[in-house]
């Protein structure tokens, strides 16, 4: 049995099961991988050597292990470190024993399928009123959680999307419907974040298509200069009057603020991997003053800000946690590695994942959140192996 075909149950299964739960998305890719390396060994395969654009994330991975030395909880920190770095060794093993398989549609398909499944499991679930994610979870009635769970399946389709819409092997007018039927449903799904991903990450596609190299090269100077110098521009760019937005979004923009001052702070070293749930004030609620200074003083927005916290587990933003956490060190790091995965991005899904992907990372989650890194370690290897030289940008016009 060819070693595709572990990673192609992985995602055929993933996008169905985030709907009902997204931290399976993590056993589901680690176990895909595990497949893939377990078959190719079946045939033969033996492991080449380490690429180059997976040392920027070796050395990220040893400062992180370092920082903990400096870390308020250092236990916390070196198994933060280990975790990633197992995931990153099997996906890296497994992108390796499939690089010289040969050209098949096998993977490519059943994303697409996989993406259907998730794709309408989502909106049933959505228009029905949480009862599959109720039922999964046999509750007898709907509460907000089960709704608000659902932007984790919308950022995953988002993600993911773009390798069944742009994937050559698949026939044209499938990944039309594709398109348009998960990118609507992510729009109509909670999670903001999501929705702009899944614009961006179908953007990027078609761009990557008709314009691979100027594609790639701005995804990678975007993102390296995004990560360096975000911290350093918020002051100046973060809109001061909130008062209009969404509690939820004011909230963020309250976050950010209260993380960019923090990095000011130590700005060389950084607190220590996985130390933003543990920043001095993290826990607070916004003062008076901070509240003021967004314009945020209606009634409801004093009630509402009462329970909120300054800096709720992680900053909900990479490049803020990377910097909050690693430093400069681990920002330059960081930067390298981005830079480096988007000009390997040679496919027009490779393009509009790792904008997708970008995309959340910059506005949702925790950076160390293992199952959202492991969504993004299986769609790296999917694009790897869909997009090898013969199914690259140019020949799939």
């Amino acid at each position: 049995m060819s070693p595709q075909w572990a990673l192609a149950a992985a995602l055929a299964v993933a996008p169905f099961a985030v709907v009902l739960q997204n931290r399976v998305l993590a056993p589901i890719a680690l176990l895909g991988f595990l497949g893939v390396i377990l078959l190719a060994l079946r045939r033969g395969w033996r492991p080449s050597g380490v690429p180059a654009v997976v040392w920027p994330a070796v050395a990220l991975l040893g400062w992180m292990a370092l920082s903990a030395i400096w870390a308020p909880e250092a236990g916390r920190a070196l198994d933060g470190a280990a975790r990633l770095a197992l995931s990153l060794a099997l996906a890296v093993l497994a992108a390796d024993a499939l690089r010289d398989e040969p050209a098949s549609p096998v993977v490519a398909r059943a994303a697409a399928l996989g993406l259907a499944a998730g794709i309408a499991a989502a909106f049933f679930d959505d228009w029905s009123g949480n009862a599959l994610r109720a039922a999964a979870r046999g509750l007898p009635q709907w509460t907000e959680t089960l709704s608000f769970g659902l932007k984790n399946a919308g950022a995953v389709i988002a993600l993911l999307l773009p390798i069944g819409v742009f994937a050559p092997s698949v026939p044209l007018w499938p990944r039309v419907v594709l398109a348009f039927a998960g990118g609507a449903v992510v729009l109509v799904l909670p999670g903001e974040s999501a929705k702009l991903a899944v614009l961006v990450g179908l953007g990027c596609g078609l761009a990557g298509r008709y314009a691979p190299s100027i594609t790639r090269r701005g995804l990678a100077g975007f993102a390296a200069l995004t990560i360096l110098v975000l911290p350093w521009v918020l002051g100046a760019t973060l809109p001061r009057d909130a008062s209009h937005l969404p509690s939820s979004a004011a909230h963020r923009l309250l976050i950010w603020d209260f993380a960019a001052a923090r990095v000011a702070e130590r700005p060389i070293l950084g607190w220590g991997m996985d130390a933003s749930r543990a920043i001095p004030g993290g826990t607070g609620a916004p003062d008076a003053a901070m509240l003021r200074e967004f314009g945020l003083t209606s009634p409801a927005a004093t009630q509402w800000f009462a329970g909120a916290q300054l800096l709720p587990l992680h900053p909900h933003n990479a490049a803020l946690q990377v910097w909050l956490e690693l430093g400069v060190v681990g920002a330059a790091l960081m930067a390298l590695l981005l830079a480096m995965l988007a000009l390997r991005a040679r496919s027009p899904a490779a393009c509009g994942a790792f904008a997708a992907g970008l995309v959340v990372a910059m506005l949702s989650y925790g950076a160390w959140q293992y199952w959202w890194v492991a969504g993004l370690l299986l769609a790296a290897v999917t694009v790897a192996s869909v997009g090898r030289p013969g199914v690259s940008c140019a020949a799939s016009r």
